[in-house]
């Protein structure tokens, strides 16, 4: 069995480097990351995918709440590592594993991973798939950007990087557009081109094109053009009928 691939989120740098030595005595463990600030989960898990979170609560930015809650990529077993103990009944709400207070005792670490290792093992602590998310944080500057999937419009591959268009606003998402669109709703969201995704209700019409591509025009204005691969999938997404194919007969 592969190690477990833990991040540790904690704004105090003692705080962090007991803890990994904790868990560097421990096998079957693999630190892949470190972070100081809620605000450096959000934008660390999409490219670090972990399988347990050991998150601190008060951090600047974004609290370890606010980081879960926002947070693209969500692990599999999350533990709260706070000096607080009066947020426990929250943490459990948003489904931690488990909930340490500090400081921590090497027993009482070894407590927690083995809850983490039975709700690993549990078939309700499987995500089979990831949670749909209802808005993206992005990052923008110091500041991270609330932004509701409802208003997103469209989102345009740009090399290993993501543009999304939310009316006049364009955001700029660290991330393939295959892993985007594998997060996304595929009741809302259609792919209309290797490089595109549309908002189904952001579309205002569609022109054919004689090359058998379609024009795709949203409601905020912006213009797009779907690929062929794509042409049946948008008809069916727009509820409309396939275009008849034509059959060719050679005269002999």
């Amino acid at each position: 069995m592969s190690a477990l691939r833990v991040v540790i989120a904690d704004d105090e740098p003692l705080a962090r480097l007991r803890l990994r030595r904790l868990l560097g005595t421990i096998p079957g463990l693999d630190v892949v990351a470190e972070c100081a600030s809620g605000i450096e989960v959000m934008q660390l898990l999409p490219d670090c995918p972990c399988d347990l979170l050991f998150l601190d609560i008060q951090m600047p930015g974004a609290d370890g709440f606010q980081a879960l809650e926002h947070v693209v990529a969500r692990p599999c077993a999350v533990v709260f590592v706070t000096a607080h103990a009066e947020h426990a009944v929250r943490a459990f709400d948003v489904q931690a594993v488990d909930y340490l207070l500090k400081p921590i005792s090497a027993d009482r670490l070894l407590q927690a991973l083995e809850r983490v290792q039975r709700a690993l093992a549990s078939e309700a602590a499987i995500i089979a798939t990831p949670a749909i998310p209802r808005r993206l944080a992005l990052p923008i500057g110091r500041r991270m950007q609330m932004v509701e999937l409802d208003e997103l419009d469209c989102a345009l591959a740009q090399a290993n990087y993501v543009e999304l268009k939310v009316g006049a606003r364009s955001f700029v998402l660290r991330e393939t557009i295959s892993g985007f669109h594998a997060r996304l709703d595929p009741q809302r969201f259609l792919r209309i081109h290797r490089s595109a995704i549309v908002r189904i209700d952001a579309i205002r019409e569609i022109e054919p094109l004689a090359s058998g591509r379609y024009r795709v025009n949203l409601h905020s204005g912006q213009r797009l053009v779907s690929g062929r691969s794509y042409r049946d999938a948008l008809r069916a997404a727009l509820g409309l009928a396939p275009e008849p194919s034509i059959s060719v007969y050679a005269r002999g």
